[in-house]
């Protein structure tokens, strides 16, 4: 009698000790946020729907969202991105430093400008590499590129460099343009390939891609460039705020011709001040350590300029220097 008495006095003063510290810690929680640099309405997702107005168009064609299938998929994409906030900023972020570039080659080709969502979807803006083997912005296929001029070997893969690799793409849309008449049929045909779309609008008796029965990836490509687009144009509509000043910058660089094998491009690097890396982000279709030039052929290899080609060690010797962590100065200035 005289244990079990004990024991229960021991688990009251538990419970007790238990009680005072959820209520500190309530308390310490309740300081911390009140401490928070942003308020608890910016801290908050609020989910709803969205409403979208009924006249939408992409590369200046209509989207037919009075057809109920064609509502739903547009919607079901503008949600997803939408509330998937991250990605989305940084999406964003990464078109400031990437629109300026993919504009004005689309321009030159005559390609509508919608297209530029094309290449968002297909790497978010990026050089990766897909389950199939499709690489860089445009996400070519090795077949493909070199149809369409893109140098590949051991020391190069010109589908990493976003200038070329758009032409390419530009070709592409132009080729596919000549057969089907219609914009948002080059896009589909981009995704699942010109022979494909083909083949689906004999089989099924249609001409338009909002008629066509085809694989999921498909149906969805065009709603994802639509709410990609639809988003960039007005973010802030969308519950997404980007600061420009915090977006990342075009770089900033000039070029150096290379006619000659390059042995060693951590040498190559040296010279300029910069590192084997920063070399490699700014010329990322470099594939190996070094560089066989046949006769005749010239490379045009970016060199990268302030603040782009500042290194750790940069850093370590200027630590001190104020007007080196100047904010406007880490945007604009001159090179090294």
């Amino acid at each position: 009698m005289k244990k079990t008495k004990t024991l229960l006095i021991i688990a009251a003063a538990s419970l007790v000790l238990m009680i005072i510290i959820a209520f500190v810690m309530s308390i310490v929680a309740i300081r911390t946020a009140n401490k928070r640099p942003v308020s608890l309405e910016q801290i908050v997702i609020q989910s709803h729907d969205i409403e979208f107005c009924d006249d939408i168009y992409f590369a200046g064609e209509r989207v037919p969202l009075e057809m109920f299938n064609i509502r739903e998929r547009y919607e079901r994409e503008l949600l997803s991105n939408t509330y998937f906030h991250s990605n989305t900023m940084v999406l964003i972020k990464r078109s400031k430093r990437w629109f300026p570039v993919i504009e004005p080659i689309l321009k030159e080709y005559g390609i509508p400008d919608d297209f530029k969502y094309l290449c968002v979807i297909e790497s978010y803006l990026s050089n990766v590499v897909s389950p199939a083997g499709a690489a860089g912005f445009w996400q070519f296929m090795k077949s493909t590129a070199q149809e369409y001029d893109l140098e590949i070997s051991k020391d190069v893969d010109m589908r990493y460099n976003v200038e070329l690799e758009t032409e390419a793409a530009c070709k592409y849309f132009l080729k596919a343009y000549e057969r089907f008449g219609s914009w948002t049929l080059v896009a589909a045909a981009y995704n699942a390939g010109s022979a494909r779309v083909a083949k689906f609008m004999k089989e099924q008796g249609a001409t338009s891609y909002y008629d066509l029965l085809m694989a999921e990836e498909t149906e969805r490509y065009i709603f994802r460039i639509l709410a990609i687009k639809t988003i960039f144009e007005n973010p802030e509509k969308y519950g997404i705020y980007v600061s420009n000043e915090l977006s990342y910058q075009p770089y900033k660089y000039y070029t150096v011709k290379v006619d000659k094998d390059v042995k060693n491009w951590a040498e190559f690097a040296k010279e300029y001040d910069i590192t084997y890396k920063l070399l490699k982000v700014f010329n990322p279709w470099l594939r190996s350590n070094s560089l066989k030039v046949k006769k005749g052929k010239v490379y045009e290899i970016k060199i990268p300029k302030k603040p782009f080609n500042i290194t750790h060690g940069h850093v370590m010797n200027l630590i001190g220097d104020e007007q080196f962590f100047d904010n406007d100065s880490l945007v604009e200035g001159g090179e090294y």
